[in-house]
């Protein structure tokens, strides 16, 4: 199994926070988001790492190299940072994400190491970390079935038929991959590059099966926004991050 971090963008809705620093590597609790994604992979030993950058990808390069040089990196570039969205750098993935298993992950959700642990060790091969709740327009929402299956994905769902908030934390199978790759080619040779990356993966719903865990129990967020940063700040202090 391997990690996929998708942190190609300009993060403009955090400026001017982040008009000099990718958002991966904003701090928070005194170390940076990617630093937390990249210490809970370890801590589940997994060592190998696909990072998609764009957005001063020299700089997080040159932190990557000076302060996690015992992990082993694979860099995509997206060039065109900033006029695509996730579907576009998962798409640059492609040839990467059929040999194994992946753990995919944008690169702005703070979570605790014990929230991986409960995707990996899911019984399912292809599994998604929900939070349920009551959702807004801006988060990616998910509808679901009796069997914990996931059967729509989108920001664009009913907030009322939705279970809650898909974090960006996903396994996926490397047969489900396969997929994924087949769907993301349609989306972008259909001018789908703006898209989301889970726009590749709604179609996919009719005939893999997809599961969720549910994460609400833990401290985590996406950061978009600066009060999602503050919020983060004080969500880093719970014990869980000690683990």
């Amino acid at each position: 199994m391997q990690g996929l971090i998708l942190a190609a963008g300009a993060s403009r809705r955090l400026y001017p926070l982040t008009k000099k620093i990718p958002k991966c590597l904003l701090e928070i609790g005194g170390m940076t988001i990617l630093s937390h994604q990249l210490k809970a992979l370890k801590n589940h030993n997994i060592n190998e790492v696909i990072i998609v950058l764009g957005y001063y990808k020299d700089k997080i390069i040159d932190y990557l190299n000076q302060n996690h040089s015992e992990m082993k990196f694979s860099f995509i570039i997206n060039e065109q940072y900033q006029d695509t969205n996730t579907s576009y750098s998962a798409y640059l993935c492609r040839d990467l994400l059929t040999s194994s298993d992946i753990l995919l992950m944008n690169g702005d959700v703070l979570y605790p190491s014990l929230l991986l642990k409960q995707v990996i060790d899911s019984k399912h091969e292809t599994v998604f970390a929900v939070d349920i709740k009551e959702c807004g327009d801006e988060e990616v929402k998910v509808i679901v079935n009796n069997h914990k299956q996931i059967i729509s994905i989108s920001k664009e769902l009913p907030l009322k038929e939705s279970l809650g908030e898909f974090i960006g934390v996903a396994k996926l199978s490397a047969s489900f991959c396969k997929h994924f790759v087949t769907s993301l080619s349609k989306l972008i040779d259909e001018g789908g590059k703006s898209d989301y990356f889970e726009a590749a993966i709604d179609p996919i719903l009719n005939f893999q099966d997809v599961y969720y865990e549910d994460i609400s129990h833990f401290p985590c967020i996406e950061i978009d926004f600066k009060e999602d940063l503050q919020k983060a700040n004080e969500l880093v202090k719970d014990k869980l991050y000690n683990v």
